[in-house]
């Protein structure tokens, strides 16, 4: 069977492969002789790779990486005797195997889950990953697209696994299909990962793996994202003020991320032609619709230079606080009246007046903003600016002209304009409202605020003829306005409104193929966040172009449900989502942890886990409202970062656990530096997913003080080539950053045991020593003031000269104190090339301060002679 795209540059693959591991035989599916699954019903189908995938228009390379493996893989089909828009079949039943999955706790997010049974499973499951500790070895179940269908696994009755497959669309039916599922295997289940998707983007040639592409810029550096700080009241003086602050407190953003809010959006009923008047909470504009692509009155009527004049507006941070105070009570009352509805009450008097005795108060509070908010006036006096020159392109070149550090601003859209898409009639566009219809998989995840209301209003929908013409109408305006890259958000909706069009697949190839064009044409091709997008058709249709996505759900600062420990327990699931879903969307898209507040309550817990993300760090603090001391500890005064060469991924030890609420496991994450490896341990116990109540919530009884182990041999080395051989060393240097203790550990030594408490955590940075000589031993830390030590070693280069000695010369960026372990006294140290003081102890810790001078861009040569 030919792959769904016809290639044009065909390579033949050798398919008299003799070592093929899957077995299909009397109901068992079998890998080399292990019994996986049961009870396989008849109607289910093997194939082999190479039986399915004979040619690609993957780089030869790639193919030929793929070809030589593909024993290790295979596709799992099924038939039907009748055609349906829905099929569901089981694959076959296990029981007492530990699994790990990935499933989609709402539309747009997923999660881990844990089990040892095919009903373990969790509705709308992306993949399975099976221990087989009889072969040392673990297997990979991946459900797939084929032809209109996008699959899923479910749970079954009796151990058995459901796999789900559904167009959307009634006008897209099938009876069959060769390769809806893929199954893997490897001794290893990183390299699982790497190879299955690579296995499935030659096969499908509808995504590109991460290693060919290209990511934004941003990934190294520092940002700001207005969200949390204004919600839906941004508007150009707090942007302005909120960059200012971090350049006077010594942090320089790099990147900009004005999100939702800036749009010219309006509610159907209202003047079609303005803005929607006094919104502050998401929620409050799900239901409306984008009227023009250009940005919204508070930005339109920003005039050039206002912000660079002498008397430029100022900025009340308590201002935006006091409005989503305001607006938070209103949507409790609201949530209070929906749950009376719910429970049959029919006097709602007492509510309704409550709400528009608070939206009045709301109101009365938006009153005169026109007035002290106004940047129309002034301008900048004797600046070269040109009189009469408004809005966003204004703006952004003040905000250059002022912030020359700040490379990128991105602005927030939805995947189809706005939450409720493009009012019909608006735009040159067609569009229309298409209602929402929610397949029965998503009914069975979590109530979601969002899908509430998308479903009350529909979505306008731009014909996806037009895809093209859409997104080109929309970032070709934004980048002749200085905009360099747009944060995509609400990716999944489409799913909801398929019917008419051929399906969800086939109206996702569309709108992705649109979007994909546009990229390329106005950001780059890699100006783009990914958000709300954690759904195996979007990574298999979608990411052909992009590179960077959110891997986990959103930074909630405390639970909208009025849990009072969610502002602690929302913190430890949210490092959870990342951790597990970058397995495999990281082989896809850079994952992205998301935006955190500097100032929360569990800020420093979120930020241990950024520093060694080995992704972006930004943050979504008000305007003023920053722990800067701690942002120092991530990020360098130039706003770029000590990032980390690979993305954090869980430990072995963690793969089969539960480390949100099994009350004895601690998350652990690896990673590597350019010259050793890493692991944070993280205390997230305290919450998660309840399959009954179908929502996250908090298990109190699992937060409390957790104990672990630790090891050099936890850091997965061979996950990159130039990491290999710092895997093989005969000792390392171990450091604990919050402890600040410095040890020394072999291959073979016990491991370091651990207690961390609560929404507590720690790093060990683990570096190999080198040998100078019969008694001189060295290993760099780095600067034990940032959070990834490691990360701040630039270059590391040794030198033995008997009997002339032994030096060590180190780059090393950042201010700060480095540390090292040496086991003696060096005989003199050099900072760019002058003698400097050092502090040296019994216990091997070597320590000199390190300055930052811009004019060497924060780096410092090093040397230390034996």
């Amino acid at each position: 069977m030919a792959p769904p795209n016809e290639p044009s540059n065909s390579v033949l693959v050798d398919i008299r492969n003799k070592n093929i591991c899957f077995e299909l035989l009397d109901g068992k599916l079998c890998v080399k002789g292990v019994t996986l699954l049961s009870e396989v019903p008849t109607n289910v189908s093997l194939r082999s790779f190479s039986s399915i995938c004979q040619s690609s228009d993957a780089p030869p390379n790639l193919f030929q990486r793929v070809q030589s493996i593909s024993y290790k893989g295979g596709f799992l089909g099924f038939s039907k005797e009748e055609t349906s828009d829905r099929l569901m079949n089981s694959l076959g039943r296990f029981s007492d195997r530990n699994f790990l999955s990935i499933f989609r706790f709402k539309t747009w997010w997923s999660t881990m889950w844990v089990g040892d049974s095919g009903s373990d499973i969790q509705m709308e499951t992306q993949w399975v990953l099976l221990d087989v500790p009889e072969l040392r070895s673990y297997v990979l179940i991946l459900p797939l697209i084929e032809g209109k269908f996008r699959s899923a696994l479910h749970p079954g009755v009796d151990g058995h696994v459901m796999l789900c497959a559904e167009s959307g669309s009634s006008q897209a039916k099938t009876s069959s299909f060769h390769a809806i599922s893929y199954v893997h295997i490897s001794d290893n289940p990183y390299n699982l990962m790497k190879e299955a998707y690579s296995a499935l983007r030659v096969y499908l040639n509808t995504f590109r793996l991460l290693e060919e592409k290209s990511v934004p810029p941003l990934v190294d550096k520092f940002g700001w994202c207005t969200w949390d700080a204004f919600y839906l009241t941004v508007d150009p003086v707090g942007v302005w003020h909120g960059v200012k602050d971090f350049m006077e407190g010594g942090v320089s953003p790099r990147f900009l991320i004005i999100d939702d809010g800036w749009q010219s959006v309006n509610l159907d009923g209202e003047n079609p032609y303005e803005d929607a008047k006094n919104l502050v909470l998401g929620g409050t504009q799900m239901t409306a619709r984008l009227y023009k692509f250009e940005e919204s009155e508070n930005f339109r009527r920003y005039k050039a230079g206002t912000m660079l004049a002498s008397d430029a507006p100022l900025f009340d941070p308590k201002r935006p606080k006091m409005l989503i105070s305001k607006a938070i009570e209103i949507e409790h009352v609201e949530k209070a009246r929906d749950k009376e509805i719910q429970s049959g009450v029919t006097d709602l008097s007492e509510f309704e007046s409550k709400i528009k005795a608070l939206k009045h108060e709301l109101d009365e509070m938006f009153g005169g903003e026109q007035e002290s908010g106004n940047v129309s006036g002034g301008g900048c006096g004797s600046c070269s600016c040109r009189a009469g020159e408004y809005g966003m392109k204004a703006f952004t070149r003040d905000l250059r002209t002022k912030f020359n550090g700040l490379d990128d601003v991105y602005v927030w859209q939805a995947l189809c304009g706005a939450w409720g898409g493009i009012k019909p009639g608006a735009t040159h566009l067609n569009s229309k409202i298409i209602p929402v219809k929610i397949s029965p998989g998503l009914n069975g995840t979590m109530t979601d605020l969002a899908v509430v209301k998308i479903v009350e209003g529909g979505i306008g929908l731009v014909h996806p003829d037009q895809a093209v013409n859409f997104y080109e109408s929309m970032h070709s305006y934004l980048s002749k306005v200085g905009i360099t890259g747009v944060k995509v958000d609400v990716f999944q909706t489409l799913e909801y409104i398929c019917e008419e069009y051929g399906g969800r697949v086939e109206l996702a190839k569309a709108y992705y193929k649109g979007l994909t064009e546009s990229l390329v044409k106005n950001f780059n091709g890699t100006g783009l966040i990914s958000s709300m997008q954690q759904c195996n058709d979007f990574f298999f249709l979608g990411t052909w172009q992009i590179a960077l996505g959110r891997v986990g759900d959103d930074f909630w600062f405390q639970d909208p449900n009025g849990d009072p420990m969610g502002v602690y327990w929302l913190q430890g699931v949210h490092m959870i989502h990342c951790a597990y879903n970058s397995m495999w969307m990281g082989q896809i898209i850079h994952p992205d942890w998301d935006m955190f507040q500097s100032d929360h309550q569990c800020a420093k817990f979120h930020a241990g886990s950024r520093a060694i993300c080995g992704g972006p760090v930004y943050v979504s603090d008000s305007v003023g409202g920053h722990d800067l001391d701690l942002i120092k500890k991530l990020v360098f005064p130039d706003g770029t970062i000590p990032k980390c060469q690979h993305f954090a991924l869980p430990t072995r030890d963690c793969l089969f656990m539960n480390p949100l609420f099994d009350s004895k496991t601690i998350l652990k994450i690896w990673n590597l530096n350019k010259f050793g490896g890493v692991i944070g341990a993280f205390n997230c116990q305290g919450a998660g997913w309840d399959p009954k109540e179908q929502r996250i919530k908090g298990y109190s009884e699992c937060y409390k003080p957790m104990s672990g182990l630790v090891h050099a041999n936890y850091v997965e080395w061979d996950q990159r080539e130039e990491a290999y051989e710092m895997g093989v060393a005969e000792e390392y240097a171990i450091y604990l950053n919050q402890a600040e203790e410095l040890r020394i550990m072999t291959p073979k030594s016990d491991a370091i045991h651990m207690t961390i408490q609560p929404s507590s955590f720690e790093i060990f940075s683990f570096v190999p020593i080198k040998k100078l000589g019969p008694t001189t031993k060295f290993a760099p830390i780095g600067l034990t003031n940032m959070f990834n030590s490691g990360g701040t070693i630039q270059e590391l280069d040794y030198y033995c000269e008997p009997p002339m000695g032994s030096s060590v010369k180190v780059k090393v960026k950042g201010e700060g104190k480095f540390l090292a372990y040496s086991s003696e006294s060096p005989k003199k140290c050099c900072l760019n090339g002058i003698k400097v003081g050092f502090e040296w102890s019994v216990d091997g810790k070597l320590n000199l301060d390190l300055p930052w001078k811009n004019e060497c861009g924060g780096i410092s040569n090093v040397c230390i002679l034996y």
